[in-house]
């Protein structure tokens, strides 16, 4: 018997159970937000519209007879009836394309967090603080958990070194001009010799 819920227990709480447990929960709670949504407010205009073209009051009264069984007041038998229903088809694709829509919008934040999240890892591995950067963090009065302010700093270092990099290599190309000026190649003096003499 020990052995037994000991599995028990292995099985629960393994990562898988619970990962699908809280996917329910999460799941039929966000389908109760999405009826509400499309039923308290996307079916109601609707209906309106619907009433606006066809003079129907709801989606409930669109849909077309096949074979009527009328009641004795004229009235439609819907029970008894054979009719196709497209108002209950319009609101399964409401519901579609309402779930569909508001899973790409929480995916789609879900993944700009990740993809944030990632970058501002890569940018914290490109800028790891060395000890010179914590005593300069520690000087500025910068706490070490304190992430938007070393964050701050990391952006700032970052940008200085970037900064460097560029005045570097800009130096490097002017360097590389004054000494191509200074010692031209055969190349080049043959070029401008030429260049000379087509000019007399």
């Amino acid at each position: 018997m020990k052995k037994f819920f000991k599995e028990f227990k292995k099985f629960v709480t393994r990562g898988n159970v619970v990962d699908m447990s809280v996917g329910v929960i999460v799941g039929s709670a966000f389908t109760a937000i999405v009826n509400g949504l499309s039923n308290n407010i996307l079916k109601p205009l609707i209906n309106w519209l619907l009433a606006l073209l066809f003079g129907a009051n709801s989606l409930s009264e669109v849909f077309t007879v096949l074979k009527g069984v009328y009641l004795e007041d004229g009235a439609l038998d819907l029970e008894n009836s054979i009719y196709i229903d497209w108002g209950a088809f319009i609101n399964a694709v409401i519901n579609f394309f309402l779930v569909a829509f508001v899973l790409f919008i929480i995916l789609r934040v879900i993944n700009h967090m990740r993809d944030g999240q990632a970058k501002w890892l890569r940018r914290l591995e490109a800028g790891k603080l060395t000890k010179a950067d914590k005593k300069e963090l520690k000087a500025r009065g910068i706490k070490l958990h304190d992430i938007m302010a070393v964050r701050e700093y990391i952006d700032e270092k970052l940008a200085r070194a970037a900064q460097e990099a560029e005045e570097k290599a800009a130096a490097e190309k002017e360097r590389a001009r004054l000494e191509a000026e200074a010692n031209p190649s055969a190349e080049k003096l043959l070029a401008d010799i030429l260049a000379e003499l087509k000019r007399k």
